[in-house]
């Protein structure tokens, strides 16, 4: 019970209200504007929060993941493009309706159906998270390793089109945290004797490279001048109860959608948003209309993607093992205040998970609420035009990875990687496995070599959990190996069939 009220009174704190509110600002903002990734928000934001307590830092960069999943809906529905990735499936019937003159009702319903999934999804974490944290407190060198493998073979698979590029992406992820020096002999490793490199290649800078310089880059190479202006007929805002009614289905379908796919490492809501939209529409009466503006297609592709939230948070807090990339960016700047993730978290600082909860749960919240209230007002902010974004962001990367080490050899590495992301981009080789590497890595090696220390090259083998879940990790690369091969199978038989006919 002092855990819990420990917990939440830290979040009544001033201070702490005062960086909620700047984050819930900024992750609208963020989610407003295309291209502009929670991700490289949060990366970007790392680097100002460094200096601030814990908790403090935790209420900007939490909520800026939570208010980033509500803002990104409105660019979907009035310029069918999408604000992040998370809300691809929002265009199929968000712009359809948006066309109707039912883009208010669109944007009412995706505030609340969004703030139902993140809902749900804490209610998850704070269920599953302590059962999950003690079994993993039972786990050795040889079950941790399995784990991080696992968790990065899922990413890799679902990440990328193709396996070779995200297996590729995750190789270059544990090459680069081999930087620096050995975690156990203290030796020199890839330094090419630059004293800079002892300690590694700066996180913070990394990231924002990868995600923020590398989508800066991409954006203004491919940019072009002409632009679909918003749809301004927004129409009658609030559902009716026969709406109400008709969106409750597909909502409770996809919110269980949501929430499986969140606790999969990787995932994120982009998959979950398509998979619980279709779900819903194969469970609708009106499945025809889905698509073409109907208002059950919204509710269930918006609650599957916010539902994402709390399972990515249960893996990464329960595990130490980062849900999707914004939780890889998490890691990383908790790593820096001194928080470890895992299952020790639960038993050393119980009410700082305590605290998290809170901070989400009022993060949703205090977001609903300004986009029920102040939804007019912000749909004006996408007509702004958008190298005044470019020239923002541009000059909080320099600053924020500056502010990290007062180093001008940190800001190098951030455009260095910022032009190696470019060109991995147009390659079709994704960001995600490359930080989850970055991160993982160093967790991986030094299990491992404890493992080989303490129980030979077979301890991997020999005990029941490892060797499951190195077994999982195996099928999961079958059977993203075997898929497209199944796929083009399927292709060619149908197309001999249809000639034919």
């Amino acid at each position: 019970m002092t855990a819990l009220l420990d917990g939440m009174l830290a979040v009544l704190e001033p201070s702490v209200i005062l960086c909620l509110g700047a984050g819930v600002v900024v992750g609208m903002l963020v989610g407003m504007f295309p291209g502009i990734t929670a991700t490289m928000a949060v990366a970007l934001a790392s680097s100002f929060t460094m200096t601030l307590e814990p908790v403090q830092g935790l209420a900007v960069l939490l909520t800026i993941y939570v208010a980033a999943n509500f803002g990104d809906r409105i660019p979907s529905i009035l310029i069918n493009t999408p604000g992040t990735p998370a809300s691809i499936a929002t265009t199929f019937d968000g712009y359809p309706m948006a066309k109707n003159g039912q883009a208010g009702l669109a944007l009412i319903v995706s505030a609340l159906v969004s703030a139902v999934g993140i809902i749900a999804s804490m209610a998850l974490f704070a269920f599953a998270s302590v059962p999950l944290a003690q079994l993993a407190l039972k786990f050795g060198p040889s079950e941790m390793f399995a784990v991080v493998i696992l968790a990065m073979t899922i990413m890799i698979s679902i990440s990328s089109k193709s396996i070779t590029k995200g297996l590729l992406a995750g190789v270059i992820g544990l090459f680069i945290a081999t930087v620096g020096r050995d975690p156990i002999t203290g030796d020199a490793r890839f330094t090419f004797g630059v004293r800079d490199l002892n300690s590694g290649l700066d996180f913070i800078a990394v990231i924002i490279g990868l995600f923020g310089i590398a989508e800066l880059l991409d954006q203004i190479l491919t940019h072009r001048a002409f632009k679909i202006k918003p749809i301004s007929a927004l129409g009658r805002w609030w559902p009716t109860r026969s709406e109400y009614k008709r969106i409750a289905k597909p909502t409770f379908i996809a919110g269980i959608v949501g929430l499986v796919v969140g606790i999969i490492p990787g995932a994120g809501g982009d998959i979950a948003g398509l998979l619980g939209w279709d779900r819903a529409k194969a469970a609708s009466k009106t499945k025809d209309s889905f698509g073409k503006g109907n208002i059950e297609g919204i509710a269930a592709s918006d609650t599957a993607s916010s539902a994402t939230l709390g399972g990515s948070l249960t893996t990464t807090m329960a595990l130490g093992i980062p849900g999707d990339s914004v939780m890889a960016v998490m890691i990383g700047s908790m790593i820096v205040w001194g928080i470890q993730p895992g299952p020790s978290l639960f038993v050393n600082q119980p009410s700082l998970v305590v605290t998290i909860t809170t901070i989400m749960l009022l993060a949703t919240l205090v977001t609903l609420a300004i986009n029920l209230v102040r939804m007019p007002m912000m749909v004006k902010l996408l007509d702004m035009p958008v190298h005044y974004i470019w020239a923002t962001v541009l000059v909080f990367c320099l600053v924020g990875t500056y502010a990290t080490t007062n180093n001008m050899f940190t800001v190098g590495i951030m455009l260095s990687f910022g032009v190696i992301g470019v060109i991995l981009k147009r390659c079709g080789i994704p960001a995600s496995p490359i930080v989850l590497g970055l991160i993982l890595g160093p967790l991986a090696e030094s299990n491992l070599r404890r493992s080989l220390l303490i129980d030979g090259p077979t301890g991997l083998v020999n005990k029941p959990i490892s060797a499951t879940l190195l077994t999982f990790a195996f099928i999961a690369i079958i059977a993203a190996l075997a898929t497209p091969l199944i796929q083009r199978r399927r292709a060619k038989a149908a197309g001999l069939s249809s000639q034919r006919l």
